[in-house]
């Protein structure tokens, strides 16, 4: 038997609702490799290019190949994400229920939960080069994600108050109905 993913630990009973697609990817082990499409848009201003570059997120906007590379291990989960145009990557560990995701400059404190089968990422608290980021300079984050078949969609956007989108992008993977958990 395989130890619970940092995902099944966080979402608790409610991981079983999760669409077959998103459950096999949040289960998955050790190194994967998936592929896909996204469609990247660019930061809106010069000061969300900024940060962009802070988060090492796109700096352009960009669609084509998507190359997800996953490294699951029990205490944390190093995604790589090869956009057409840039890579980024961030870790990922399960703290008190929550997951906490470290991106560049930015450790991000997420909730997560479980709606109509779509998995919900709400962002709880941020800091910012170790410093607390005030709720009222928090950004507004997107992070779902839904299974279609053997395809998990995601959709993720960050816009900051007075500064605009830093980060937007959109697009699928595919989840090979095999894959190893």
């Amino acid at each position: 038997m395989h130890p619970q993913s940092l995902y099944q630990r966080a979402l608790g009973p409610a991981y079983q609702r999760l669409a077959p697609a998103l459950a096999r990817f949040h289960a998955l082990s050790g190194p994967q490799r998936l592929q896909g499409h996204v469609q990247v848009h660019a930061p809106a201003t010069w000061l969300a290019r900024g940060l962009a570059l802070a988060l090492g997120a796109p700096q352009r906007a960009v669609q084509g190949a998507i190359t997800f590379e996953l490294d699951a291990r029990p205490d944390a989960e190093v995604w790589t994400r090869r956009f057409p145009a840039q890579t980024m990557q961030s870790t990922l560990r399960e703290v008190a229920g929550q997951v906490v995701e470290h991106l560049g400059a930015a450790r991000l404190t997420f909730v997560l939960n479980e709606s109509e089968g779509r998995l919900v990422m709400r962002l709880q608290r941020l800091h910012f080069c170790g410093i607390p980021c005030p709720a009222w300079l928090r950004p507004e984050v997107v992070a779902e994600e839904t299974g279609v078949g053997d395809a998990l969609h995601f959709n993720v956007q960050a816009t900051v108050p007075g500064v605009g989108r830093v980060v937007s992008y959109q697009g699928h993977l595919v989840v090979p109905p095999g894959a190893s958990a």
